[in-house]
């Protein structure tokens, strides 16, 4: 509500006012004395309050959002004010599970769920679509989406976007896809390596819960109860029934899993690509640096100032094809690899030049970039145009990118602070 209060207190009413004090004016002249004197400042609110509605009207979209985050807030104050009469200390959530919570559309057994279009949502949207409530299964339900739930060689790179609602996402499946998402495939082999007691390169569904519960206690930001991790362990899920078959018998080997964490990287990836392509095979390169600015904390008047300068110097477009787009995605995975082959490269923190770039991205990752997608990040992250790169800088916005924005809600304020916060970013972008 904070956001609603300051947007609206931003608005230029200074024309209505105009209206409004005229025929005040003009109510106090000769005319004042007719019997038609009281309609002279009845137009004058009304012009104002025409304005005042047209202007909501024309956002109705963005006061829908927040009117559905006021909504959320005021269900949480329910929800704490019943917890203290039942004598319970609320317990603070952390970013990752507010999210989870605000997209989560099915509830099962005392338990809240994400289907695989929640999960898909919660990574590309800013907000979850429209809904009352939360879908209540029964039995039934469960044993029919679970029966539904494609085996691993149906699997692929369409997979979410086909299972649709049809499916059950635990919360700390949810921590361990977003780590499939983020991190490196070099950190999962090793994990998978570890728990492959017997060197046959094969972890059957107790071990991998094991390997799911390390991998997803990295996305905390502190320790959750116990209990409830205990809880989630009880129902068979979605992504359970796909790796480990119907009855959870089967064994799963590194290559089938490394299958799974590039189908689900690169089904993300086309989400995204897809939204700016519009059905061709390449982006604008304007559209590469909005995807890239997208998740960051870079302002919006901020990011228009990074566009305009990437247009002026790639005046003609050639375009970006999803492989060095999903190649480009790949490497930040490996971005902190890359922030160490900078820091031996440049002892001083120097700026980069294309060819350094490309180097330790080749170093870090063992893929190449292609000369396009290199010159066209200089073009967009190259503030003074001396063909130079400062990584650093570089480095701590694509992270944001790469966490989809977590790292930058951190430093986002609460309560009063949020509402002088969002005036001064109002008042500053007017």
């Amino acid at each position: 509500m904070a956001a609603l209060c300051c947007r609206l207190f931003s608005l230029n009413f200074r024309e209505n006012i105009k209206i409004f004090h005229s025929t005040k004016r003009f109510s106090t002249s000769r005319w004042t004395n007719s019997r038609h004197y009281a309609i002279f400042p009845t137009l004058g609110l009304l012009s104002f309050g025409s304005a005042a509605a047209f202007y909501l009207y024309s956002q109705r979209k963005s006061l829908g959002v927040l009117f559905a985050s006021a909504v959320c807030a005021a269900k949480k104050n329910v929800q704490q004010e019943q917890e203290a009469k039942d004598g319970k200390k609320p317990r603070k959530r952390n970013l990752r599970e507010k999210r989870f919570l605000h997209f989560a559309s099915i509830e099962y057994d005392g338990q809240i769920f994400m289907t695989p279009q929640d999960f898909l949502e919660s990574i590309t949207e800013e907000e979850p679509r429209p809904r009352i409530g939360r879908l209540a299964l029964m039995d039934s339900d469960v044993r029919k989406m679970l029966k539904a739930t494609p085996s691993r060689h149906r699997g692929g790179t369409n997979m979410f976007r086909s299972m649709h609602n049809n499916g059950l996402i635990s919360y700390t499946e949810y921590l361990f896809l977003l780590c499939v998402l983020t991190k490196p495939q070099s950190g999962f082999r090793i994990a998978f390596n570890m728990f492959d007691t017997d060197g046959n390169r094969r972890v059957d569904k107790e071990e991998f819960l094991v390997l799911e519960q390390i991998f997803s206690q990295a996305r905390r930001t502190k320790p959750e109860a116990a209990e409830e991790d205990e809880k989630s362990l009880t129902t068979d899920t979605s992504l359970l029934v796909h790796l480990f078959g119907q009855r959870g018998r089967d064994v799963l080997k590194y290559e089938d899993f490394h299958r799974f964490m590039d189908s689900l990287q690169s089904e993300v990836l086309e989400l995204e690509f897809t939204e700016f392509s519009h059905g061709m095979l390449t982006i604008a390169e304007v559209d590469f640096a909005k995807i890239l600015l997208r998740y960051t904390k870079v302002r919006i008047h901020e990011q228009e100032d990074y566009l305009e300068r990437m247009k002026e110097r790639i005046p003609e477009e050639k375009g970006i094809t999803f492989k060095d787009f999903k190649q480009f995605c790949q490497f930040l995975n490996n971005l902190d690899d890359f922030a160490i082959a900078m820091r031996m490269y440049t002892y001083a923190n120097h700026p980069v030049t294309q060819a350094e770039f490309k180097r330790a991205v080749l170093i870090s990752t063992g893929h190449t970039l292609s000369n396009h997608v290199v010159n066209t990040v200089f073009q967009i992250f190259d503030i003074d145009g001396d063909g130079k790169l400062h990584h650093k800088e570089f480095i701590s916005i694509m992270r944001d990118r790469l966490h989809r924005g977590f790292r930058a809600q951190l430093d986002k304020h609460e309560g009063w602070e949020a509402f002088k916060q969002c005036v001064k970013n109002e008042m500053r972008d007017a």
